[in-house]
């Protein structure tokens, strides 16, 4: 291989991701990037340490991996004008930063699931405030042969309505919050299992905005996709990340769930996340 075209992989303590060093993301040739999106369809999640990206720039990058369902979007406890958000259960943006916590997959909830995402960190906190991601191909196949049998012919609904209002969340009126996501108000339903359009692997399609398995009660659904977090989130599956201020990272969401941990959120914490679009083939669910 051209050595202009190679950077350092070092594969995480897990059963995926890896960190990349050697290369700059805003100075990426084609057949470098090629390379590197092999990379990333191999480990799911890519971290790239030191990158400093712009916000132009991490859009840039982003959509080399495809069509955005949106350019960035800030996920922090940071008002526009540099105060921080008062956690006292009065604010939706914090409320839907703390549905964050839970594992889940972006854009479920949504007609078309999201391919990945691009994520940056600019401020964190002084400690705590990691990320974790799960890897579901793993988490798949470390389930019983019974339990495989039977979640490959379940499906679920998946809301972000449903997985906020959990946890006591409905948007106020006038919320930031009140449409992407909340307006969805027809579920759609998504095999629990889920074969990878460009790698062919089986992974799990769980997380907290799955909830309503036909065919199941109410309490019988949840009691099972909660067992079945639990059994795939578990070490050597799952990886959390510490933030430097310049980080990058990007995951494929088709196959990975991710979370935020909890911080001081009288500490502020400003991170950007472009959300890479799914293809409106291989991830559309509908209404059944």
């Amino acid at each position: 291989m051209n050595t202009e075209h190679t950077f350092r992989v070092e594969p995480l303590d897990a059963t995926f991701g890896a960190v990349v060093t050697g290369l700059k993301l805003s100075q990426l040739d084609d057949p470098t990037f090629t390379h590197l999106y092999e990379t990333w369809l191999e480990f799911a999640l890519l971290v790239f340490p030191d990158q400093h990206l712009s916000n132009d720039e991490q859009v840039a990058f982003a959509k080399r991996f495809g069509d955005l369902e949106f350019d960035l979007a800030p996920i922090s406890n940071v008002q526009p004008d540099g105060t921080v958000r008062r956690d006292d259960n009065s604010d939706d943006v914090v409320k839907v930063l703390k549905g964050n916590m839970g594992w889940h997959c972006d854009s479920t909830y949504m007609p078309v699931q999201a391919k990945g995402a691009v994520f940056t960190a600019h401020i964190v906190p002084s400690t705590a405030g990691e990320t974790g991601w799960a890897d579901m191909r793993a988490g798949f196949d470390a389930l019983d042969e019974e339990t495989r049998r039977q979640v490959g012919e379940l499906s679920a609904y998946h809301s972000l309505y449903y997985s906020q209002a959990k946890l006591g969340h409905v948007p106020k009126e006038g919320s930031e919050y009140k449409g992407y996501g909340f307006n969805n108000q027809d579920p759609p339903l998504r095999p629990l299992v889920k074969i990878h359009p460009e790698t062919g692997r089986r992974s799990l399609t769980i997380g907290r905005h799955a909830y309503g398995i036909p065919g199941m009660d109410a309490d019988e659904s949840e009691q099972l996709l909660q067992r079945l977090v639990d059994v795939a989130c578990q070490p050597p599956r799952i990886y959390h990340h510490t933030w430097t201020p310049g980080d990058a990272v990007v995951w494929d969401n088709r196959c990975l769930l991710h979370q935020a941990c909890p911080w001081d959120m009288s500490e502020p914490r400003i991170m950007y996340h472009a959300r890479i679009a799914g293809d409106p083939v291989t991830e559309f669910a509908a209404h059944a």
